[in-house]
């Protein structure tokens, strides 16, 4: 299959600072410049749950990820077109990132087949029945507008075998080029998608045939599927020392804070996660020590806020008491003050670990937040994680 000529890239990352594998960065865009590290709300159905876009920019958000799977089942792509495209429609006028859909279309299951044409599909709103390939994938994203899209992959579960983990990855690369000949906008970047599950000579093959294709950017897909945390740990760090150097590098659905911090020194620069926002609206909050539970008795009579020193706007004119009560009154407000805490959390985080980078301190910020961080037990987030993947049919 032929692929197109090369172009001048609407997207350039430039390195200002490397400590270690960590890297600290620009991204150039026509929407101006953007930091690297950085981290990426989910806003897949063109909004991030319960804040308005002045809200989520206060946080320190400069880039949101929407999905064109969602948005092409509701409202339809060429609404949004009809609209002056995703940034006008959801009032953003930041970077704007779209999912082609690939992780979505995995989650449905049963409802889905897969070939080498593409994926058919039933809808999980009304159970339509859609047939997605890479290049109607292409086109959703361009009538959507965004700033980068992504190419259509087929993504295989954590205890696929290596023959199935093999084929998705081999249909990931034919689906990458038929993207790249489908993608004709100058304004848009596009993204190749590295797969191959938890196997080394799988993901070093992958990252040779995609790089050679010639992307904007890279990701490191496939990760954060329900495997252990050391085996995300281990494939995360050996595709980021596989892509190339002088693009942008994204690790796609990983998010915790622990996971940010690994990410970001393997060398990762873009990062993607609901778990922010998802959380909060149970009650759970992000603090330096490690995440809790406000809804907890023990923070019934607490006058402070949520964390001392943190500047969001939860934190600056609220108590934990009044958001407890809030969650246990099932008062609207609570879903808003801890979403609004745990993006800003998030950002604070990524912000601090580029001023460690430049600072060349960077493994010395690593070992500090480890030693002080208590991420959630792992059988807790196993569990958690493959409850989710069930549900996330109707998930953002």
């Amino acid at each position: 299959m032929a692929i197109p000529v090369s172009r001048e890239s609407p997207l350039q990352y430039h390195l200002v600072r490397q400590d270690g594998q960590a890297r600290a960065g620009v991204l150039h865009t026509r929407r101006g410049q953007v930091p690297t590290p950085f981290f990426m709300p989910v806003a897949s159905q063109a909004s991030v749950k319960a804040l308005a876009p002045d809200e989520v920019r206060t946080c320190g958000t400069r880039s949101l990820l929407v999905n064109a799977y969602h948005l092409a089942l509701r409202p339809g792509v060429d609404l949004v077109a009809k609209q002056g495209g995703i940034h006008r429609f959801m009032g953003w006028d930041g970077l704007v990132l779209s999912d082609s859909g690939g992780f979505q279309v995995f989650s449905l299951g049963g409802l889905r087949q897969v070939n080498d044409e593409g994926v058919l599909f039933r809808s999980h709103i009304d159970g339509s029945e859609h047939h997605l390939t890479p290049e109607l994938a292409i086109r959703h994203q361009e009538a959507l507008g965004t700033d980068i899209a992504m190419c259509l992959d087929e993504c295989v579960a954590a205890d696929a075998s290596y023959e199935q983990v093999q084929q998705a990855m081999e249909r990931t690369h034919r689906w990458a080029a038929r993207c790249k000949e489908a993608h004709r906008t100058s304004e848009q970047a596009l993204f190749g998608i590295v797969q191959g599950g938890q196997y080394t000579d799988q993901r070093r093959a992958s990252a040779a045939q995609i790089a050679a294709l010639g992307f904007d950017g890279y990701a490191a897909g496939g990760i954060s599927v329900g495997e252990a945390k050391a085996t995300l740990y281990r494939v995360a760090e050996e595709t980021a020392g596989l892509l190339p150097a002088e693009k942008a590098r994204y690790l796609m659905g990983v998010g915790s804070p622990e996971d940010l911090v690994e990410g970001v020194a393997f060398g990762f620069d873009m990062f993607d996660c609901a778990l922010p926002t998802r959380v909060a609206r149970t009650g759970a909050v992000y603090t330096r020590k490690g995440r809790v539970d406000i809804t907890a008795a023990a923070f019934r009579e607490v006058a402070g806020p949520l964390e001392e020193g943190c500047d969001c706007a939860a934190c600056r004119w609220s108590s934990t008491a009044y958001i407890h009560h809030l969650f246990r009154a099932r008062e609207l407000l609570a879903y808003r003050l801890a979403t609004l805490h745990n993006l800003r959390f998030f950002h604070r985080l990524m912000e601090e670990m580029r001023e460690a980078i430049l600072a060349e301190r960077f493994q010395e910020f690593r070992s500090r937040f480890h030693a002080i961080y208590q991420p959630a037990d792992e059988g807790v987030r196993l569990g958690n994680k493959q409850r989710w993947l069930e549900a996330r049919r109707s998930e953002e």
